[in-house]
């Protein structure tokens, strides 16, 4: 086995855990955190396939941006186990019925509409998910747009800043 199979198999065993984990954890914190953890193993699942930038942006919208916000409201929310409703043995019941038929449905239609037979990922060869060929394009084909969006930016931030100062 090469490094790259070994990583990736770490990698999947990884995600695979720590989602199982944020099902089960009864902690709603502890959920939020393997969340994180999940999206960093499927950051290294885009590393792997040479999509740098799209691993980027999964670092830092989804485990940067999104998991504090859902942190910030679950710490906010003050959950209590007095006020959390109790749930019956047939919610439980149906909601794994439901659980498993729609498992069912996903995997019936992933057997008929997908053939993997021979088809292998090509890990690190060429250039789409590259940094640099995005940058590239940015600022030469896309300059225009790209600085004008930058302005955009700024000046919404600038109006926040003036929106929300008191006198």
């Amino acid at each position: 086995m090469s490094i790259t199979e070994i990583l990736f198999w770490f990698l999947s065993v990884l995600t695979l855990v720590s989602a199982i984990m944020v099902l089960i954890s009864k902690n709603p914190v502890h959920s939020v955190l393997w969340l994180i953890a999940t999206f960093f193993a499927i950051s290294g699942h885009y590393i792997l396939l040479n999509a740098q930038f799209l691993a980027i942006v999964n670092l830092i919208v989804y485990a940067g941006a999104i998991m504090v916000l859902f942190l910030f409201v679950i710490m906010l929310m003050n959950l209590d186990v007095a006020i959390e409703p109790k749930r019956s043995m047939w919610m439980k019941f149906a909601g794994v019925i439901s659980g498993g038929l729609l498992l069912a449905v996903l995997l019936s239609v992933v057997r008929t509409s997908v053939d993997l037979t021979n088809k292998t990922a090509q890990l690190n060869t060429g250039d789409i998910g590259l940094i640099k060929n995005l940058g590239h394009t940015l600022f030469t084909q896309y300059a225009v747009p790209f600085e004008v969006s930058s302005i955009l930016f700024l000046s919404a931030m600038v109006g926040a800043v003036v929106i929300g100062k008191k006198n």
